[in-house]
């Protein structure tokens, strides 16, 4: 029995199941922790079988698998798995310490602070500001979340949605090029970063100037579509803002700034600066809060929970809110390719790709192909095909290509299925009216990095 082929064929079907999730009305999730589960069980019910085994910590493959005991090769597969583990759950305690800290800024209504500064009531003048506003958004809370904040702003200063889903496309490529040059911006850049292929240095420096033009062509050639001239009528402001949402805000994005400060300083793995920004953030929400209910229990001023406490811990509702679906798909998603991995089949690949073609087409390819399929698993595999050193261009011009290629559809990024949810996009209203300016911001990007590097 061909236990490798097998494997590929579930990894196939698992990922087919992924990419028609709307189809199927099951979430991505399912199909990812299922193909992961059935992934490893095949290597370890074959694992007698295989002759190659992929050594992730010498990136090579190990000599003489073939010829140890059935025992030693259990050990092997362990050992391998844990790895793996491991490593995925970095990944996964990093996310879900940087969601924590958003959703604490949003309960008090932190983001609202950003729509004090937007004073314009000109189309072309607001479509400038939420790109700038998403571009950098993106690079410190992410795309995703970058993507759902100034969506909801602009319901907020936008009422007409035929006028506003102009707007959402043009955030989803600025905020996927922001997320690019930041190694906390994209799931990507971040998987790079935390797998000691880029620093936060050489990501800004080689990134920025090729993420900024991704942003800036399409913002401006917009800004002289028919969509975005004349004025706008900005509804009336609504009710007071909660007075530590500023507060909230500044501290909240800070702390996530300062995780790759607290990685340089102390050589630590990335999660754990983030642990220690999210245990400051939430000391911080629950001193005020406890302060609020104490002062305003009458007022209602901060909601009242069910529980005997009489309130709701700002830290409690934000873990509950996370979108912990998205958390068990990246573990589906990371763990199923650690598999392919394990079995050598990624780095075989790798070595055959640089073969045949230039990387850097490969790349390009694998930017293309990221609007099609998710990024997640292309980076992944990626990352065990070539075989260069640290802040080499390679891994840039990875994250550069993963992070903004997803614009050019709709399903192409988190950030596009977002706002399709947000402002019932039409995938072929974006496909006529969108998809080309997301094409050649993202060629003329690709085109600044190669320039300059």
């Amino acid at each position: 029995m061909n236990f490798e082929a097998i494997i590929v064929i579930v990894f196939v079907l698992g990922y087919i199941a992924i990419a028609v999730e709307h189809s199927l009305k099951i979430d991505k999730l399912v199909p990812a922790l299922l193909m992961m589960a059935f992934a490893w069980a095949l290597v370890a019910f074959g694992i007698d079988h295989f002759t190659t085994w992929f050594d992730s910590h010498a990136h090579k493959l190990l000599d003489g698998f073939g010829d140890l005991g059935h025992d030693e090769k259990l050990h092997t597969l362990e050992a391998t798995l844990l790895h793996h583990f491991g490593k995925t759950c970095e990944i996964l305690i990093f996310l879900v310490g940087a969601m924590t800290i958003v959703e604490i800024i949003d309960h008090f209504d932190g983001f609202g602070t950003i729509k004090k500064f937007i004073k314009t009531n000109k189309k072309r003048t607001l479509l400038w500001i939420v790109a700038i506003l998403a571009f950098i958004l993106s690079a410190i809370i992410d795309n995703l979340t970058a993507t759902i904040v100034l969506i909801t702003i602009l319901r907020k200063l936008v009422s007409d949605n035929k006028t506003r889903i102009w707007y959402a496309g043009l955030i989803i490529i600025a905020a996927n090029a922001g997320g690019a040059w930041s190694p906390i911006g994209d799931v990507t850049t971040t998987m790079l970063w935390m797998n000691g292929k880029v620093t936060t240095a050489m990501l800004i420096k080689l990134l920025i100037v090729p993420s900024l033009i991704c942003m800036v062509i399409p913002t401006l050639i917009a800004s002289f579509l028919p969509a975005f001239k004349g004025e706008f009528d900005a509804p009336e402001e609504e009710g007071e803002m909660n007075k530590m949402g500023p507060t909230m805000l500044y501290l909240g994005l800070g702390m996530i700034v300062f995780v790759p400060v607290f990685k340089t300083i102390t050589h630590l793995p990335p999660y754990v600066g983030m642990m220690l920004s999210l245990g400051i953030v939430a000391l911080v929400a629950e001193i005020v809060s406890n302060r609020q209910f104490s002062i305003t229990n009458i007022s209602n001023e901060v909601k009242l929970a069910d529980s005997g406490h009489g309130h709701s811990s700002p830290t409690f509702k934000a873990l509950a809110a996370i979108e912990m679906p998205s958390i068990l798909f990246f573990l589906g998603i990371l763990m199923t390719v650690a598999a392919l991995e394990s079995l050598g089949l990624i780095y075989m690949f790798g070595q055959s790709v640089e073969q045949a073609m230039d990387p850097n087409l490969f790349i390009i390819l694998l930017g293309a192909g990221s609007a099609v399929i998710d990024n997640v698993p292309l980076v992944a595999a990626s990352m065990g095909m070539f075989e260069v050193p640290l802040d080499h261009s390679t891994w840039h011009f990875i994250a550069y290509s993963a992070g903004t290629g997803g614009s050019m559809l709709i399903i192409g990024s988190a950030a596009g299925v977002v706002a399709m949810g947000m402002e019932k996009i039409s995938f072929f209203w974006y496909l006529k009216n969108i998809a080309w300016l997301a094409l050649v911001g993202f060629i003329a990007g690709a085109g600044a990095f190669l320039f300059f590097t």
